[in-house]
């Protein structure tokens, strides 16, 4: 298994977040819990930048003592070595995201909650963002910036591509295949062995019975 999560040493790593809306500050309370298990410093967070930060967003970073860094130009002007954890949960935006973090030749952090777990013999890209409650068995391999919100469930032997999101209380089960930026929506269920193809979408509180074809979005019980 790569990018264990905290790896970041009793001296810590060095950590930006991208977003500044609350998929991003999340993220940070994730690193905040990584760091108390630690009971040390396994990551220090410099700061978040974003191309289009609110007012709203800008002020509630002030109140968590964290500094805006500025636009994502800025990732260009960071030391060599700095982490950079994408605090975005649409799939796609996410992945134009990754893509500008990896043109600056920058490591994508992984973040594992405490409250989370991940099995024997799983694989992950760079990225990797698990929220608390997230549970994840055996045999599972995800791809780069796969992100699964709290209290998310994959099965056995499941394969998770590239950018996909599941969002919170979604369950999929054993044998499943997501592909490239999948989003799996809240409350959502996808039952044994299907298939859920590139850029599609699971309604919240769907529950899929059958394969889903690339670049749909289906929804209801069954989904459809």
């Amino acid at each position: 298994m790569t990018g264990a999560a905290g790896d970041g040493g009793a001296a810590g790593l060095e950590l930006v977040i991208v977003g500044c809306a609350g998929h991003g500050r999340e993220l940070l309370d994730i690193v905040h819990a990584i760091n108390e298990a630690a009971a040390g410093t396994a990551w220090r967070v410099r700061g978040f930048v974003d191309d289009t930060p609110t007012e709203v967003n800008l002020k509630r970073l002030q109140r968590l003592d964290v500094p805006y860094l500025g636009s994502l130009v800025t990732l260009g002007d960071l030391p060599t070595g700095t982490h950079v954890a994408v605090g975005i949960g649409d799939p796609r935006s996410r992945r134009r995201v990754a893509r500008r973090v990896a043109s600056h030749r920058l490591p994508a952090a992984t973040l594992v909650h405490p409250d989370a777990t991940l099995g024997t013999d799983a694989e992950h890209g760079e990225g990797l963002v698990l929220f608390a409650g997230a549970r994840v068995t055996t045999n599972v391999t995800f791809g780069h910036h796969v992100q699964l919100n709290q209290n998310v469930t994959i099965g056995h032997d499941c394969v998770v591509r590239d950018h996909v999101s599941v969002n919170p209380l979604a369950a999929v089960s054993g044998d499943c295949h997501l592909d490239e930026g999948v989003l799996v929506g809240a409350g959502a269920v996808v039952l044994q062995g299907l298939r859920i193809g590139a850029e599609a979408t699971v309604g919240a509180g769907a529950c899929v019975v059958r394969d889903v074809p690339a670049g749909t979005v289906v929804k209801g019980v069954p989904a459809r």
